[in-house]
């Protein structure tokens, strides 16, 4: 199996990182300084995997790279226009994508698609569900140089086809894993996990950026706290009007997420560091289709137009 990661953020780089130094053949996407680094010296890692570095093929285009039988997209949701061109001629060829990012995924919903997801529903056409797998990524890390990455919070990565079936190509993917010594999960209710870590993405992300905090302080505060469970509690309400969860302990979750190694969310370091942020496949995707619900939540509707304004105010200036 050879396997194409787009995208060399910190999530991305490791993964490639460690497939790579298993022996796994594969190649990765990146810009920038951080793609000449790679191809001079290889991407260097710190992780629960140890330290270790590697030498891997990388390239700004995705096509230089050659065929893949798939694809993990590891690049923000929000990116997906600037990464269509790259990917449309490896949908034409059946490749299969996996997509490994923060947020509803463009295949949660087809029709109608959702705007703030896939407006006009292009990736969809392109990926349709016998060439996707569904992803969720329960590790966190840190680009800490050009090249260098810091990676923590276990090796958990869960994988489903969104039929909730499994197949030859999600257990090739999940062994391909399992040999660079991760921890992959083959899950038939890939649909639920993708919401429930939505749902915790609906809290945490947003107010790490209003809070200007990491997440152990951040709920270490009441009032902080209190915030991030209200908008938990917003996001299962449309989780259960569209039937994919049940009743969940909130409580208990934001309890997990406090015993964690602190980390700062990646919508915090997206904002520090002046960049686009992932709030249309977060809070934009929970709104919309609420209105399709009728279910009513306006915490998470003036969150996201609270972020809309802040984003707005900082590229103006």
């Amino acid at each position: 199996m050879r396997i194409g990661i787009v995208g060399a953020g910190a999530i991305g780089g490791f993964i490639a990182a460690a497939l790579a130094n298993a022996g796994v053949s594969v190649a990765i996407v990146a810009r920038g300084p951080h793609l000449a680094a790679i191809r001079r010296d290889g991407l260097r890692i710190r992780s629960d995997l140890g330290e270790f570095a590697v030498r891997l093929e990388a390239a700004e285009d995705l096509r230089a790279l050659g065929d893949f039988d798939v694809l993990l997209l590891t690049f923000k949701a929000h990116h997906w226009p600037a990464f269509l061109a790259q990917l449309e001629p490896f949908a034409q060829r059946g490749t299969s994508v996996v997509t490994m990012q923060n947020g509803l995924p463009f295949w949660f919903v087809r029709e109608p698609p959702l705007r703030s997801v896939d407006p006009g529903g292009r990736i969809g056409r392109l990926f349709p569900d016998e060439r996707t797998i569904g992803g969720v990524v329960h590790v966190s890390g840190t680009i800490v140089a050009h090249g260098e990455i810091r990676q923590s919070g276990g090796l958990r990565y869960v994988l489903g086809d969104p039929s909730g079936a499994e197949n030859e190509r999600l257990r090739a993917l999940a062994d391909a894993f399992s040999r660079a010594g991760l921890a992959p999960e083959i899950d038939p209710a890939i649909r639920t996990t993708v919401w429930l870590k939505l749902v915790n993405n609906a809290g945490l992300n947003p107010m790490s950026v209003i809070s200007g905090m990491s997440v152990k302080p951040m709920l270490a505060d009441p009032g902080v706290r209190a915030r991030v469970r209200a908008l938990m509690i917003e996001a299962l309400e449309v989780g259960r009007a569209m039937g994919v969860v049940g009743e969940v302990n909130v409580d208990e979750r934001i309890a997990y997420a406090a015993r964690l190694d602190d980390v700062r969310t990646s919508m915090l370091q997206d904002f520090e560091l002046g960049r686009s942020l992932e709030l249309d496949p977060i809070l934009g995707a929970i709104v919309e289709l609420a209105q399709r619900r009728r279910v009513a939540v306006p915490l998470l509707e003036s969150t996201y137009e609270e972020l809309r304004n802040r984003a707005a105010s900082r590229s103006a200036t």
